[in-house]
């Protein structure tokens, strides 16, 4: 058993896999709308304007499809996954190329060689954010998982909706 396994995680990430599909269903559908989620132990929160219908049977499909097999779908090119192992790569890098500079002026001499490598870190860091999802922060194997219930949730101007799972 690993840390992946333990209940608690897995039930995020299997509900961080079903958001990631479920958005990406809804993006064909509302290809100019824009969407993000949150994911949590009890289900994720859905953030933008769909009409409940839509994410009802947005969220049946993906579900099913992830059910037979379609694990791709728990991945997403715009997950806070992929932001964040850019940004750490590309800091770290920052950090070494700053590495060693004492004075202001040897910061502002060393700046151009940070920016390159700031630069080369986004760029290779591009496949590890994907990677991430797939092996740590989401899963694509439902195990049983049932959609519980879909609600919209006002909350001051934005719309949102809050779908509960069980499993």
């Amino acid at each position: 058993m690993t840390i992946l396994d333990i209940p608690i995680i897995s039930r995020i990430r299997r509900n961080h896999g079903l958001e990631h599909a479920t958005i990406t269903i809804l993006s064909q559908h509302f290809p100019d709308r824009r969407l993000a989620g949150f994911s949590d132990l009890n289900g994720f929160y859905l953030f933008g304007e769909v009409p409940s219908a839509d994410l009802r049977e947005a969220v049946t499909r993906a579900l099913a499809r992830l059910g037979n097999g379609e694990r791709y779908l728990a991945v997403h090119p715009h997950c806070g996954t992929n932001y964040v192992a850019s940004g750490f790569v590309a800091g770290l890098l920052a950090w070494l190329g700053m590495a060693g500079v004492r004075t202001k002026r040897d910061k502002v001499e060393r700046l151009p060689l940070v920016i390159a490598l700031i630069t080369l870190g986004f760029i290779i860091s591009q496949p590890l954010g994907p990677m991430i999802q797939e092996r740590i922060t989401t899963s694509g194997d439902p195990q049983g998982m049932i959609v519980v219930d879909i609600f919209p949730v006002q909350v001051g101007r934005f719309a949102l909706h809050r779908v509960s799972t069980k499993g």
